[in-house]
């Protein structure tokens, strides 16, 4: 397990190795540049710019850009965001805690909820309850995020006024106290209930399929033919087996946890990492746009490795080596 995990790892350099060069590549191909946001817009001096243009590398050759950019990026040093006017890693840093509230609550509630329901339909397949289940996960597949989070936001938040519709605390509330954290708790829950139903469609049938197809499968036969209980037969024999699929799943939900929902941040206004993506694109903020592709290039390639190191822990059968 070890070795295959320093394999693993050590394969992740020359894979961010080419990622960063399509990262950068990407950046300079979108039209126009970061320029704009560096220079003073009252002075439109055009040897002011050309001097700004010279001072700030974008006359270098290409590959001296690259090469300064890589360098600093693995130094720490992101640049400044054009559109904040603060290094990257600051609003980075001050909107990341928001983002992994938001994704661990979701994570949360979908888990929470696909374990049980899918527990149920798999144990009573084709009953009344199962049919409920799956004709709930359905509608949840098939209903867009965005429609969903509109949705959420008129009925709970301006029809009866239980959840606010935007924002992720309270300005009233001191940092640090039991009301600061019981309005974070209040922002969060609204945006994260719609992210947990939405995936827990998915979760819940693929753990369902799995517990009917192991129920039927001849080890279950023969601990049942055996006189082993029930419930010991669908915890250490169907149970297991069944949620191994969903480790794949744990693994891709790292990505999720970082990235957020960029859907849902923004119909919420929720101060997130999606959000600031998004925003980052549209107002051509290069710096913090590169960093945060980078960041989440790193995480899918990290959650891969944490699925497949998790493969082999909940599955006796599968080695690593």
């Amino acid at each position: 397990m070890l070795k295959y995990s320093l394999r693993r790892i050590l394969g992740m350099i020359p894979m961010l190795f080419l990622i960063s060069i399509v990262v950068f590549s990407l950046a300079k191909l979108m039209p126009g540049d970061s320029l704009s946001g560096e220079i003073d817009p009252n002075n439109t001096d055009p040897a002011y710019i050309e001097e700004m243009r010279e001072k700030l590398g974008y006359n270098d050759p290409v590959h001296i850009q690259y090469f300064t950019w890589i360098t600093n990026f693995m130094q720490g040093e992101f640049g400044k965001s054009t559109r904040y006017k603060i290094p990257a890693s600051d609003i980075i840093g001050e909107r990341l805690p928001n983002t992994i509230f938001l994704g661990f609550s979701s994570i949360l509630i979908t888990y929470i909820l696909a374990f049980f329901m899918g527990i149920y339909a798999g144990r009573k397949p084709y009953t009344l309850g199962d049919n409920v289940i799956g004709t709930a996960n359905y509608i949840g597949l098939a209903l867009p995020s965005f429609v969903a989070g509109v949705f959420a936001i008129y009925f709970f938040s301006f029809t009866l006024g239980w959840f606010p519709s935007n924002g992720s605390v309270d300005i009233s509330t001191t940092e640090g106290t039991a009301a600061y954290w019981l309005s974070r708790i209040h922002h969060v829950f609204l945006p994260a209930l719609v992210l947990g139903l939405l995936s827990t469609a998915s979760y819940t049938q693929f753990l369902r399929n799995d517990i009917i197809e192991n129920s039927r499968k001849d080890f279950v036969r023969t601990a049942r033919a055996k006189g082993t209980p029930e419930k010991k037969i669908y915890n250490q024999h169907i149970l297991r087996n069944s949620i191994i699929p969903l480790i794949t799943f744990l693994g891709f939900d790292i990505v999720a946890l970082v990235g957020g929902a960029i859907i849902t941040e923004t119909i919420f206004t929720y101060p997130g990492i999606g959000q600031l993506f998004l925003n980052s694109v549209s107002q051509r903020d290069y710096p913090v746009l590169m960093t945060l592709t980078m960041m989440f290039s790193f995480l899918t390639l990290f959650g891969n490795l944490v699925a497949d190191i998790l493969y082999g822990i909940v599955d006796p059968r599968i080695r690593l080596d």
